[in-house]
């Protein structure tokens, strides 16, 4: 099945949905039974999934418009259920991950679907538009940063004072890079992309 922004039904896109329903559907088991073990196997299998996804997408060559938007809406999905049975766990917590839920389900989602303003198959590629916007948000270490920084600081600080200020200044470069792009030329403009594309 081939869609506008190409085929739908694929390897990378199969993934995606077993790794959301598998997640989610632990993430649900641990708040039911109030489980450590569940939510921290929830987490795995969204950041696992969320990698294999991403990495068959590329070496299988099979990357889409329409799978880079599936798969950040389901890492929202994921975040939302994931966020959901650590709260209980981990009630002192709870204004950190919050903010942070906030931030990636509303002020992330925005930023990472602007690539469609562009030729991009996804956020990926950003570095073509705007490199330091890339850097700051979809480079290796500034995913890894973006949630794994904060599963850490929640599980191991003692106090939610570091949490909460890490969340905070991620906020802080969210909003900074979705006025940096609102004010980015189209692609017309951009020498990288008709590099790229010549």
């Amino acid at each position: 099945m081939n869609g506008p922004a190409g085929p739908v039904r694929n390897v990378p896109n199969l993934i995606t949905t077993v790794r959301t329903v598998v997640a989610v559907g632990l993430a649900v088991l641990a708040v039911v039974g109030d489980s450590a073990l569940l939510t921290g196997v929830a987490i795995t299998c969204y950041w696992v999934g969320d990698m294999a996804d991403g990495l068959a997408a590329r070496l299988l060559r099979q990357e889409t418009r329409f799978g880079a938007v599936y798969d950040i809406v389901c890492d929202r999905v994921c975040c939302l259920a994931v966020a959901a049975a650590l709260i209980p766990l981990l009630p002192s917590m709870a204004v950190p991950l919050v903010i942070f839920v906030v931030q990636f389900v509303v002020v992330d989602l925005v930023l990472s679907l602007s690539f469609l303003r562009w030729p991009l198959l996804s956020p990926n590629y950003f570095h073509l538009v705007h490199t330091q916007v890339y850097r700051f948000n979809w480079s290796p270490v500034a995913k890894a940063l973006n949630t794994g920084g904060l599963v850490l600081l929640v599980v191991l600080a003692p106090s939610p004072v570091l949490p909460v200020a890490f969340t905070l200044a991620i906020a802080v470069v969210k909003l900074a890079s979705l006025v940096v792009v609102a004010r980015i030329p189209l692609a017309v403009d951009l020498p990288g992309l008709r590099a790229a594309s010549s």
